[in-house]
This record gives structure tokens, sequence and C-alpha cells, in this order.
């Protein structure tokens, strides 16, 4: 029987991660120190790893494919097919930046004014590299945690940390010079796992079925009857994906009408169909939004 090798992200994505699979229809479980999780699905083997590994077993065809950062894809420099940028997690709601940050009083303006510096980052190969770029002799140490500390100690000049608002850098007081890079979640393939048909159709399936569900989950169905004659008239105040669906109802002049929206419209749409007319208003989730 073939397998497909799919690699998860352990730690702050892999309870979301495990949501959004579910509302795919895939039932993953996983004990807390557990490594190998088990899924409802015998064709597919999932391991749990750290985001920061994935890119680079998925490009060394440990794993056919895994769920990891742009950013630990460009620390790894791995050679993989990006094939899905996955919107459902906190950090992808906007882009997360990697930014270079000093203490607010230093007189370091600009990038170039850290030749000779010392840098703590966890991105210490794509850093090295971006200085290097740029013909600037720096060193880069790697941090183990509690990088905005080792700055704002003096213990190194500068850092290279993951930001989404900023907010944190500042409460240390520290400001950004700028940024080298932006990430967000991705869906990655081994390439040779890519070109494999049975693989690939897996692949594009399980791809399929979660795209689905990360359209479905910001919005929710709504089902409603309305009197022929005000139509038109509910017609008009009705943001929809899609044309809705009316269907007639056994008594005379009136419809069924189902439609797809978005969740933060509906308390604001709920009254103005009931001021059109509307009746029997019901709201329901959705699992799968599929196009």
């Amino acid at each position: 029987m073939k397998i497909l090798k799919l690699g998860l992200p352990k730690g702050s994505l892999q309870e979301s991660t495990f949501e959004l699979f579910k509302m795919a229809g895939f039932n993953i479980s996983a004990s807390r120190r557990s490594y190998t999780p088990s899924i409802d699905d015998i064709e597919i083997k999932p391991v749990l790893l750290r985001a920061q590994e994935m890119s680079r077993y998925v490009a060394e065809g440990v794993l056919d494919c895994g769920i990891t950062g742009e950013d630990w894809i460009l620390e790894n420099n791995s050679d993989v097919l990006r094939l899905e940028e996955l919107k459902y997690a906190k950090r992808t709601m906007n882009p997360v930046r990697w930014v270079i940050a000093v203490r607010n009083e230093d007189k370091i303006k600009k990038v170039e004014d850290l030749e000779g510096k010392h840098i703590a980052t966890e991105l210490v190969k794509y850093t090295t590299r971006y200085f290097k770029k740029k013909n600037i002799k720096v060193t880069v140490e790697y941090s183990w945690g509690a990088t905005e500390v080792k700055v704002k100690s003096g213990l190194v000049d500068a850092i290279v940390e993951l930001t989404e608002t900023g907010e944190s850098l500042k409460a240390n007081n520290l400001r950004v010079l700028e940024t080298i890079c932006t990430s967000t979640t991705k869906f990655i393939s081994n390439k040779n796992s890519y070109k494999d048909l049975w693989k690939k159709k897996k692949i594009d399936n399980i791809l399929l079925l979660l795209k689905g569900a990360l359209e479905a989950k910001a919005r929710v169905g709504l089902k409603l009857n309305i009197e022929k004659k005000n139509i038109d008239k509910l017609l008009s105040i009705l943001p929809s994906l899609r044309k809705p669906t009316l269907s007639p109802l056994t008594e005379e002049g009136w419809y069924a009408l189902e439609v797809v929206i978005d969740e933060n419209e509906v308390r604001h749409l709920i009254p103005k169909f009931k001021d059109a007319g509307a009746e029997g208003i019901i709201e329901y989730p959705l699992n799968k939004l599929i196009y």
C-alpha cells in the first residue's frame, strides 16, 4: 500500500492544525509527548516536527509534504514546492515580519551602522546571508530565547526578531531598523514526491479539503423564507459569494432562500432581512466551502 508521509507542526500551530484537518474531514490525535499522531486515513503517515525543521526534512525526501512558515524555508534554504498559503492561525492573519531592532537610545540609524556589531537571533543562517549580501560584516549568534532582553541589557548590539504588530519591541524600548523578510504558513512538498502521480493526487486532494475548510471557517450559511413580492428588496441588500438559491415553497407566493455570507456580517444583515419581510431565518455553520 502506498503511503504519504505528512509533516505537521509541533508547538504553537499544532492545535489549530489539528482543528483545521478535522474541519477538512481528518481526525488526528496525539498524546502530549508523541511525535507520531494517529489519523483516520491509512494512506497518510503523519509526523510531528518543529516548524523550524520541517522544510529540511521535506526537501531531503524524509517527508513527502508538510506545513511550516516561509521564514523557516528561507532559513534552511530549502528546495521545496510551496503549494499553498494556509491562513488559519493567528500568525497568518497578517504576514509576520523578521526585523532588525536596536535600543531606542543607540546611535545606530541604518543597517550599515551595524558594521562590526554582534546580532542575536533564531534565524541565524538567513540573517548571515542577508548581511553578507549587503557586504556588512557582523557577528550573528544563535539566541535560545529572551532575544529582546539580550539587546535591551547590552549583551548584543542588535537582534533579528519575529514581530506582527511591533508592540513587544516598543514595550522593551526597541525600535525597528529594517524588515529582512515576511512570512506566512505554507503547505510544502518534496519536488520528487509531487512528480509521483499517486502522491500528487493525494496531496492535491488534501489541499482541496483544507482550502475548503479555510474558506468555510469565516463564513456561515443562512436559510430564510421570503414572499415573492419582497425578493428584489431582499436581494438588493444581500452580499453573497454566488447568487443565492431560491426554491418555491408549497405555499403559493413564497420562496425559500439559501446563501453563504461572511460571519462578521450576520449581525448587521439579519435585522435588515427581517425588515425586508424575511421569516424563519436560520443561521448554520459550514465545514467546507469548495468552489
